[in-house]
């Protein structure tokens, strides 16, 4: 078989996701891996006294000689890929290839290869976020004291800081590196339990050798340093791909809130944020002007892919009818690996958002001294009554002054709330003038923002 841009392939295959990660979830790579299970089998079996040490030699020996095309050939006539790739692998070996998967089935052998790449996927991965949080622990850091406005529904709010909106985003990722982390310790394979799980075959093959089934398993997963579910039908459960791709979507997430942000805060009315546009990028076929935010887009398309995933896995689990059916096993081929390649490409692609994304301060300071004003007004209420006077009359006060600001910005002025107040004799009666003008500096008006942004950069350098 050749695969080309003539046929379909699959946009992961290419566009997305990177090169290592596309190994990981490779036809070599799983049948490299099916070998590997199949030596620690036999290497088991060489200790209790069932294969000699000439066939488990020969075995090793051939272990990387990969032929998919032979293999292919042969699951074309007997339609079990598992058993093509024996066949393939005993063709190799003369000595050694008569036992073979002895006393395993399919999913003794699949279901453990499984397990195995989603560990290494998940370890690139757990890379990856580790990397993305570096990267926001310096933007954190570099951006920690510069006030910008913060929206609650898409409308001026209260001043924060950028370092303090970048912490909301390396939270949840912290957070996320944690459950990711917790996942790997605890992922399980299936061992080595037969047909339906009972080891039934393989304590026959055992018998007279002085080595039990659960002996022999414990060595064969030790030669692959997995550990394993102690109890498992055919397969070991679907519970826990449940578990690993509500991870993934966990992270998918929390990258889709700040992808979206930034689309948000990238759109000219805003104006603060500017993903990094090349001197020749193009930003629409049809209007030259245009810098549109694919990158972050992109972010937000695949991410959502993700969070569909575990609705599959949600089905694997809670339809696996009594000992097994098959009928999760398409969907998995095509779920697992593109999960962890979707995932691996979002982290891939933020991490250069935030490595060189551009933020123009002058648009922030812009927004804050058309927005901030209002929010500064809560420190002159406090302080009008701190100075004696009432609050719901103070309320009152500042509500009008507040709505001819804002007749003012829809004219296209400057923001004037400042001056109204310093100039109102009903709130000089409180508070002095020039304490007015100094209350209505909104950038001072960020509470501790600044330093739980940065003692929370400390902490991320601290996980890693």
């Amino acid at each position: 078989m050749t695969f080309d841009h003539s046929t379909y392939i699959s946009p992961f295959t290419w566009r997305y996701g990177g090169l290592t990660m596309r190994q990981v979830w490779s036809e070599i790579h799983k049948r490299q891996l099916m070998r590997q299970i199949w030596v620690a089998l036999a290497a088991a079996q060489h200790e209790a006294g069932l294969v000699t040490a000439e066939q488990l030699a020969d075995l090793e020996q051939h272990q990387e000689n990969i032929d998919i095309d032979r293999a292919l050939e042969i699951e074309r006539e007997t339609r079990h890929d598992v058993m093509a790739e024996i066949r393939a692998y005993a063709e190799q070996c003369p000595v050694g290839g008569g036992i073979i998967h002895w006393g395993a089935t399919s999913a003794d052998i699949i279901d453990n290869v499984d397990v195995l790449r989603q560990r290494e996927a998940s370890r690139l991965i757990e890379a990856q976020l580790a990397t993305l949080l570096g990267l926001l622990a310096d933007r954190i850091e570099a951006a920690a004291v510069i006030p910008t406005m913060a929206y609650t529904h898409i409308q001026p709010a209260e001043p924060t800081t950028l370092g303090y909106r970048f912490a909301v985003y390396a939270q949840d990722l912290l957070d996320d590196l944690t459950d990711l982390r917790n996942l790997i310790a605890n992922l399980r394979g299936k061992g080595l339990k037969g047909a339906v799980g009972t080891q039934a075959s393989y304590q026959e093959i055992l018998q007279g050798t002085g080595m039990s089934p659960l002996e022999m398993e414990a060595i064969a997963m030790r030669y692959l340093d997995l550990p394993f579910f102690p109890i498992a039908t055919q397969t070991y459960t679907r519970q826990q791909d449940l578990r690993l791709l509500q991870t993934l979507a966990g992270i998918a997430a929390s990258l889709h809130k700040f992808a979206l942000d930034f689309r948000v805060l990238q759109s000219p009315p805003f104006g603060e944020w500017a993903e990094p546009f090349g001197r020749k990028q193009v930003g629409s076929s049809a209007m030259p002007f245009k810098r549109n935010p694919i990158n972050s887009e992109n972010i937000c398309s695949l991410a959502r892919y993700v969070a569909g995933l575990p609705a599959i896995a949600w089905n694997n689990a809670s339809q696996a009818i009594l000992e097994r059916s098959l009928d999760d096993s398409a969907n998995r081929r095509v779920m697992m690996a593109e999960a962890f390649l979707a995932t691996d490409e979002l982290l891939l692609r933020t991490a250069r958002l935030v490595a060189e994304m551009a933020v123009d301060e002058t648009a922030v300071s812009r927004n804050m001294a058309i927005y901030g004003p209002f929010a500064a007004t809560e420190r002159v209420l406090m302080a009008v009554v701190r100075g004696g006077g009432s609050r719901q009359q103070a309320h009152e006060w500042i509500r009008e002054a507040s709505l001819q600001a804002w007749t003012a910005l829809r004219r296209g002025e400057e923001n004037p709330l400042a001056g109204l107040l310093a100039d109102d004799e009903r709130i000089r009666r409180f508070v002095p003038r020039d304490e007015i003008v100094a209350l209505m500096n909104a950038g001072a008006y960020t509470g501790t923002a600044v330093a739980r942004a940065q003692a929370f950069a400390r902490r991320i350098r601290g996980s890693s």
